[in-house]
């Protein structure tokens, strides 16, 4: 059967539902900066799937799914996209100010049914999949992945990042801490929600950035709490890639059949005081 899933987009999805000690390649966003003193200034975010945390060495990521929310809650267009080889980009003209929310988010479907005697198997859209699999398939097993990457930028003054803007499906992050106020040595809390509930007694990881330069991932462990809450005191300045994904799995261990995957990751900046 022809594969109609784009490879890039697979790895991707696959890269986010892989614990940290298995991952052999990692998606993520960039922002060039997360905090910018005056309106009417530019970021550039780099997104990409790579071995070493932000460091260009695999594939770019594609831009389908791209959300960025303004600071009044409506939508921003990005400008002069780009999509090469190692990496894809993108402009964001702030012009408010207040915390703008970046999002990449990915959906796809798997799945094996039986024809006859022959076992078929799919990677694609839910579209796709109504169009290729007979009614008359048998065994069908199904699998829904759905994928969020976010970071945050501020122009001048943190806003809050409401509940309202959440969507409810999948993985996401509730700032108690707001994103772009983490300072090394001092404490932040977050709260984890999965379609809206909290993910509570869930194991997650925050990995530095400059993993190609220590050899290391120091690779920080942490469970949230029943409420879905959690803390990190940030060792030191830098970037901060955060991983979970969805339901848990021990490493090594083969992925247990599931109807449902999910998976969210963020970059986020630590500054010195």
């Amino acid at each position: 059967m022809k594969n109609t899933f784009a490879r890039p987009l697979m790895l991707t999805l696959l890269a986010a539902l892989l614990p940290l000690s298995a991952q052999a390649h990692r998606s993520w966003l960039l922002p060039s900066t997360t905090m910018i003193d005056d309106k009417s200034g530019w970021v550039t975010v780099d997104a990409a799937v790579s071995e070493d945390l932000f460091y260009f060495d695999h594939l770019a990521q594609k831009l389908d799914g791209l959300e960025i929310t303004a600071p009044d809650g409506k939508p921003l267009k990005p400008e002069n996209v780009f999509s090469g080889r190692l990496r894809s980009s993108f402009d964001l003209n702030l012009t408010q100010v207040g915390t703008y929310r970046v999002s990449l988010i990915r959906e796809g479907v798997t799945a094996s049914y039986k024809v006859g005697n022959d076992t078929k198997r799919f990677r694609g859209t839910e579209q796709e999949l109504s169009k290729q699999m007979p009614a008359d398939a048998k065994d069908v097993n199904i699998t829904r992945t759905h994928a969020r990457q976010e970071t945050f930028v501020t122009v001048s003054q943190p806003s809050e990042i409401a509940p309202k803007q959440l969507s409810n499906v999948g993985i996401e992050l509730v700032p108690l801490t707001h994103p772009n106020a983490l300072l090394a040595g001092e404490t932040a809390r977050f709260r984890l929600v999965i379609d809206g509930k909290p993910l509570g007694n869930h194991l997650l990881g925050i990995v530095p950035g400059g993993v190609r330069y220590r050899g290391v991932l120091n690779e920080i462990a942490v469970t949230t709490d029943a409420q879905g809450e959690f803390s990190v005191k940030w060792p030191a300045a830098g970037m901060y890639w955060l991983n979970v994904s969805w339901p848990a799995r021990s490493a090594g261990a083969p992925p247990a059949p599931t109807p449902r995957r999910a998976a969210y990751s963020a970059t986020l900046e630590v500054l010195n005081d």
